[in-house]
């Protein structure tokens, strides 16, 4: 159980929800397969498969959205609504207007939905109530989106807000390639992306390439600046940091993942191990990564996220 990506919120630290008013408030809202005519369906699933929705591992929690969607292809709908409009032409001996067309195709829909495949997911959340920390493993902050929205709507009370830093992750990134030289704890890799801020949005992409010496200095004297950037923290994790403040290729290293090997007697065992692992690992790396950026907005100056979404005048940067 290690997750892959970080979407990163704050909870007030020291959270005062009781796990079991969590559990109550999420059973509000568990998950049903979709019914014949629902394109999609979401809602709180168990982590482990049993009855429990909010894991335990010491005072660290794990919840999970279970989310099933339909796939049934617009170029479907069109097609067989097109089929059926000439044999209506025929039959009629005109045309159908634009109105009855698409009259046609919300009905072409309705039928094709109980025989539609459906495709079911499961989006993790981490919740540390002790240090403040909600943490998403999804690749994009819209799929993160989907669990804030849902635990708006589930519990009584949901003070989340943005993770804010004094330096944006673009200018500090920039100033750890320019200097060859990350913060203390952290080494530069490989991996980093630079994008110009000109309308040509022109880009320049390192793979498993040295990023010290003139070359990458050429770009940022040029004006292009850092959007993601390959880091390894004390060793032990590393990841990609986003212009975002996201935290993507989340990989704990072998000298991390080796320390319960072979420790665990069954399937549950290891994953709390690993959960109890990661989070160790991460309640180190998230204070580390903020510090590297100046450290933490005052909780006063910071924006809370509303409704589930950021607006442009909330984004990070």
């Amino acid at each position: 159980m290690y997750f892959k990506n970080l979407q990163l919120y704050r909870l007030p630290a020291k959270w005062d929800l009781p796990i079991e008013k969590l559990e109550e408030q999420l059973a509000k809202k568990t998950f049903q397969p979709c019914g014949s005519q629902d394109m999609e369906s979401r809602g709180w699933m168990s982590p482990l498969g049993n009855d429990v929705l909010v894991h335990a591992v010491g005072d660290q929690w794990l919840i999970a959205l279970g989310a099933e969607g339909k796939l049934l292809p617009s170029s479907v709908v069109k097609q067989v609504a097109d089929e059926r409009a000439e044999e209506i032409a025929e039959q009629q001996g005109y045309k159908l207007g634009r109105k009855q067309l698409k009259d046609l195709r919300e009905q072409i829909t309705q039928e094709l939905l109980p025989r539609a495949f459906t495709r079911r997911r499961k989006v993790y959340a981490w919740i540390d109530p002790v240090n403040g920390w909600l943490a998403v493993d999804a690749s994009s902050l819209a799929r993160a989106e989907d669990v804030l929205e849902m635990l708006r709507q589930s519990l009584d009370s949901f003070p989340l807000a943005l993770l804010r830093t004094e330096l944006s992750p673009v200018s500090a990134m920039a100033d750890w390639l320019a200097g060859d030289e990350a913060p203390g704890g952290f080494t530069i890799d490989q991996d980093c992306e630079l994008r110009s801020v000109t309308e040509d949005k022109a880009a320049v992409r390192y793979v498993r390439h040295s990023l010290e010496g003139n070359e990458v200095k050429g770009h940022l004297a040029a004006g292009k600046l850092p959007t993601r950037l390959a880091l390894t923290f004390d060793d032990r994790i590393s990841f990609v940091l986003t212009e975002k403040l996201e935290i993507k290729r989340l990989d704990f290293l072998d000298v991390v993942r080796d320390q319960i090997e072979g420790s665990a007697e069954d399937a549950e065992a290891l994953f709390n191990a690993e959960f109890a692992l990661m989070t160790a690992e991460l309640a180190r790396l998230l204070p580390a990564v903020v510090e590297a950026l100046g450290g933490e907005v005052k909780a006063a100056e910071a924006s809370p996220v509303v409704s589930g979404s950021v607006t442009a005048s909330d984004a990070p940067f």
